[in-house]
């Protein structure tokens, strides 16, 4: 299915003029909605009216879950105004949530609403564990990054019995996980991967990320290899994302 229509219906159906009139529209995560839209277009057992709505409201939880991501813990020193504009954020995320049960009840699919749900709490429940920092090394926290990134992809792809995409999915949205972090240390901001990491001074830091980068990179493209041949505009668009990132770390490393 084309992406550039879905993220359209998508945009449409989480529009709020009130919201937008304070906070920001919401972020979009594409790489999750091509993932989605590679796992669910080829099932033969769904319409095209069904396709849609499995993926726009699993695109609508993914944005609620974002959003109420986007709210600081800690609020006292925080001006008027901005304690507003967090609030409107929690309110919005609760919004988002509710049009994807709204959606999915048109359809009469409570099953996949009670697979939405689970994958909500345990995601919830391993951002938990982050919060309290329930982790000993930093490849566990690696471990519940990558759980918090790919678990509702994975819950869905099990919902449709459609298991091709599971392990390339989890590499590559913890990859693209990484670079973002690496882009924010980067521009000068504290990334939380960089918090876990406190005692490596900035290029050390880089270096490191590259590395895992780079080993990321080399197992996608091992993973795609064997993906079917129904994935191939999934592997296309993968394979030219990792040629950027091959680009752009050449020419960061030449100017450094």
């Amino acid at each position: 299915m084309d992406t550039t229509y879905l993220k359209k219906l998508l945009q449409d159906s989480i529009h709020h003029k009130f919201l937008e009139k304070y906070i920001k529209q919401p972020n979009i995560d594409e790489e999750k909605l091509i993932i989605l839209s590679s796992l669910i277009s080829n099932n033969t057992g769904l319409t095209i009216i069904e396709k849609e709505h499995y993926i726009i409201t699993t695109m609508m939880v993914q944005i609620a879950l974002d959003t109420h991501e986007t709210v600081p813990v800690e609020t006292s020193e925080i001006e008027h105004q901005a304690v507003i504009t967090n609030q409107l954020k929690v309110l919005a995320g609760d919004y988002y949530s509710g049009l994807y049960y709204l959606l999915l009840s048109e359809i009469e699919d409570f099953d996949l609403i009670h697979c939405l749900a689970a994958a909500i709490k345990e995601i919830n429940e391993y951002k938990m564990k982050l919060y309290y920092r329930e982790f000993n090394t930093f490849d566990e926290y690696l471990f519940l990054t990558e759980k918090i990134d790919s678990l509702l992809i994975l819950s869905v792809a099990n919902y449709v019995n459609e298991h091709s995409l599971d392990n390339v999915s989890r590499e590559w949205l913890l990859m693209n996980k990484l670079m973002q972090e690496r882009e924010s240390r980067l521009n000068g901001i504290i990334a939380p991967i960089y918090e876990q990491m406190a005692d490596l001074d900035r290029s050390t830091f880089l270096t490191r990320i590259d590395t895992m980068i780079e080993n990321k990179k080399r197992t996608i493209e091992n993973l795609l290899v064997n993906l079917p041949e129904e994935h191939t505009a999934f592997k296309l668009h993968v394979h030219s994302k990792l040629s950027e990132v091959m680009y752009n770390n050449i020419s960061i490393a030449e100017e450094g």
